[in-house]
């Protein structure tokens, strides 16, 4: 089975669609959604809309930090990543905020683990940004039997880290549209990026695919219509610098 792994999708339904179209194109045969489907960008309801669809046919989908920001927005906004959260919350519909807060924090299935940030406490939404917060990570999802792989999001990275034959872990920095061989019988530990907002310098979006049948995960880039998310930030009055963050890819 060929699964993408997608995160951080930030209400950005023009850098979904492209991801969803390419991952058909690879033959993905399923999808996972990592978390933070909301949140800075000016199409909530479409986002959420399209993958709730999709759950329809058996994709499946996790909490991230902003998503739980849109259900119930901070009453103080203390820093910028709650500066959206007021307006997504009056976007939605009380249908999309129930279906939003109903989400699990976690998915297990087998040998893989879903989080959109630590595992180790996912209500905390620590980030897994360096090889110490990846051990931490991979070592609280011991005790969910079986894992042997961690999937999540949260830093708008990609990233793999495995344990080799020493406890700590080790920091391996994939190259877009490259198979890396994933053998079950080490452990994983993977940022897959961010589909809506990229923070490296680069515009394109960001997914991950896993083939399940090899054990090979490939991440991947796609170009997207940029200018057409950042104007429609704008068009819905939001920060100036979400538009900018887009252009930029940082």
């Amino acid at each position: 089975m060929k699964l993408a792994l997608l995160s951080d999708i930030h209400a950005n339904i023009q850098a979904l669609d492209a991801c969803l179209l390419h991952a058909r194109a690879q033959k993905a045969q399923r999808f996972a959604f990592l978390g933070d489907l909301v949140g800075y960008g000016a199409n909530p309801c479409e986002v959420v809309e399209r993958v709730m669809l999709l759950t329809e046919e058996g994709a499946t989908v996790i909490k991230g930090n902003h998503d739980e920001m849109a259900v119930t927005p901070p009453t103080e906004v203390k820093h910028v990543g709650a500066s959206t959260a007021a307006w997504t919350h009056q976007q939605l519909s009380a249908a999309h905020r129930t279906w939003l807060d109903t989400l699990p924090m976690v998915l297990h299935q087998d040998k893989i683990l879903m989080v959109h940030a630590s595992a180790d406490a996912p209500d905390l939404w620590r980030y897994v940004y360096d090889e110490r917060a990846a051990t931490v990570s991979l070592d609280a999802a011991a005790q969910w039997p079986g894992v042997r792989y961690v999937f999540g999001g949260h830093v708008h990275e990609q990233s793999l880290y495995y344990r080799g034959s020493s406890a700590g872990l080790m920091k391996f920095s994939p190259q877009p549209g490259v198979a890396l061989p994933v053998p079950s019988h080490r452990q994983w530990l993977s940022t897959v990026g961010s589909v809506g907002q990229p923070r490296d310098g680069r515009v394109d979006a960001m997914y991950a695919t896993l083939d399940t049948d090899r054990w090979q995960l490939t991440f991947h880039r796609v170009p997207y219509d940029h200018y057409a998310a950042a104007s429609a930030i704008r068009a819905a009055g939001l920060p100036e610098f979400f538009a900018e963050r887009l252009e930029k890819g940082r």
